[in-house]
């Protein structure tokens, strides 16, 4: 890729948590297994019929701009985007055009073109080559799109730009954002451009002037359609960059096209040429009015009503707790197990000792124990709903301090959390019931420490002649000798003060 500059935007659609549609009081379900039970005269677009706003979608979307730092529409209006197709009942799509809800702001380092909201679709199923029936439950639903501007230059960056707005809908309440359920579908466009004196003119049939001076500049756009996953988007993109620059390679042109991506071929195809804006026959919806939002007092103070924000709690979490990148980025992207964790080192921040022990503990041991118990939960990356764990933070942290205190071994450690996750109750009471507690007191280990000499005396010899690795052995028989619960640094301390070693051990 060192002679060509890659290039790519990208479109996200996310459906809105409401309670109802965008213009309709037919209810907003995602989780509806029934078609079309969830429509109505409106977004079934009957004869006579008129939609009206619902302000908490809008809403959402200017929280969202809020906290992307963009700039908020005062005056707006909705368009018909006119198409055909047999998922779209009005042969129309209620969107917007020449005035989004928000304009410019930026994320991960991206900067935004728009944020604006739409209608979605209905949803088609292709039951054979023949047959497809269309369910109308998702007709209707808001539907917030997200534009960058094409200033992404690798599948990773996109792919880290999208993970991170999908933390941002869910930190705001404004979507779930599940890509398996379609409630967040990304879209990228791409091109190539030969680097250094990019490419000196494209195929540019079909596009206003604006779009042809930006293809000169950046290659010739590729749209490729609902890539279903952080996984697909990466795929989709390296290898639509590395067809584009073969293609050009060869000799050959860039088609200006609307491709999709096939994951049992792992490769993009083509689907259709793209469209440009005049072909959808924008004009403003005659049915809706225009909006003036300084005029309405549920879309004032927004700022003050953003939680802590993803990469704002990501960065309090190092600071604060001198978590490493890898523990802050499952903190920061599971709402569980973050709150998990910050209840348990609660009044303890300033003890880097536990609170890193306990991040450990989380992020290792505790979330091993709930993929074993939910094998399809998603830990560090998705938002629980969910988390049947019986073990509270307070427990969990007693359960740490006597870790951290030396009172129990980490095998104990381990043990104990296993027989709390299920069932709570207290680390220490298990511990004691189940001798699990560690002996540290060397009156009582002093027995044992004698009686594993007298049976090793040939490792005791060993170690007194300054073979320290043998010290390890006769550690470990005290250990098997105690079942576990001595002290293993008490122990290698008395051994080495009853064998004369007085060397740093």
């Amino acid at each position: 890729m060192a002679k060509y500059l890659p290039t790519i935007g990208l479109e996200v659609h996310a459906e809105l948590k409401t309670r109802t549609k965008m213009f309709c009081d037919s209810r907003n379900d995602p989780d509806e297994k029934r078609p079309n039970v969830n429509i109505c005269p409106i977004c079934m677009a009957h004869p006579g019929t008129l939609p009206v706003i619902n302000k908490a979608a809008v809403r959402h979307v200017l929280r969202v701009g809020t906290a992307l730092g963009a700039t908020l529409a005062d005056f707006t209006e909705f368009d018909r985007k006119s198409y055909f197709y047999p998922d779209l009942p009005k042969g129309y799509q209620i969107s917007q055009y020449k005035y989004p809800l928000v304009s410019g702001g930026s994320l991960n380092g991206v900067a935004i073109t728009r944020v604006h909201l739409e209608e979605d679709a209905a949803r088609n199923q292709h039951l054979s080559a023949t047959e497809s029936v269309v369910d109308f439950n998702r007709a209707g639903v808001p539907l917030m799109e997200l534009v960058t501007e094409p200033v992404i230059t690798s599948a990773k960056q996109a792919s880290d730009f999208a993970r991170e707005l999908q933390l941002l809908l869910r930190y705001l309440g404004a979507s779930d954002a599940n890509m398996d359920k379609g409630e967040m579908r990304v879209e990228a466009n791409i091109s190539v451009a030969k680097a250094p004196d990019m490419l000196a003119s494209a195929d540019t049939r079909g596009t206003d002037a604006e779009g042809r001076e930006k293809m000169q500049t950046l290659g010739t756009k590729v749209e490729v359609k609902n890539l279903n996953s952080f996984k697909v988007v990466e795929k989709a993109i390296e290898y639509e960059l590395a067809r584009q620059v073969k293609e050009l390679e060869a000799g050959g042109t860039i088609r200006q096209e609307t491709r999709g991506w096939d994951d049992a071929k792992q490769a993009t195809y083509s689907q259709r040429e793209k469209q440009s804006s005049h072909d959808y026959r924008y004009f403003p919806d005659p049915d809706l009015p225009k909006l003036k939002l300084s005029g309405c007092p549920e879309f004032a103070n927004l700022r003050e009503t953003l939680p802590e924000l993803p990469w704002e709690r990501r960065e309090r979490l190092k600071t604060v707790f001198g978590l490493k990148d890898e523990a802050a980025e499952i903190f920061v992207g599971d709402h569980f197990l973050g709150s998990f964790f910050e209840e348990t080192v609660k009044g303890k921040e300033g003890e880097k000792g536990f609170v890193a022990l306990a991040a450990n503990y989380i992020t290792s041991d505790l979330m091993a124990l709930m993929k074993a118990e939910d094998p399809r939960a998603d830990l560090g990356e998705d938002e629980a709903t969910d988390r049947l764990i019986a073990i509270t933070p307070a427990e969990f942290a007693k359960l740490i301090c006597m870790l951290a205190d030396g009172e129990i071994s980490s095998r104990a450690g381990k043990d104990i959390l296993l027989a709390l996750f299920a069932t709570g109750g207290s680390p220490r009471a298990y511990a004691e019931t189940n001798g699990l507690m560690q002996k540290s007191d060397e009156g009582t280990l002093s027995v044992v420490v004698h009686d594993v000499i007298t049976a090793n005396e040939s490792v005791a010899a060993d170690v007194r002649g300054g073979k320290l690795a043998a010290l390890q052995f006769l550690v470990g028989q005290a250990m098997r000798e105690t079942k576990g619960s001595a002290n293993p640094a008490v122990l290698r301390k008395m051994f080495a003060e009853k064998l004369g070693i007085t060397s740093d051990i």
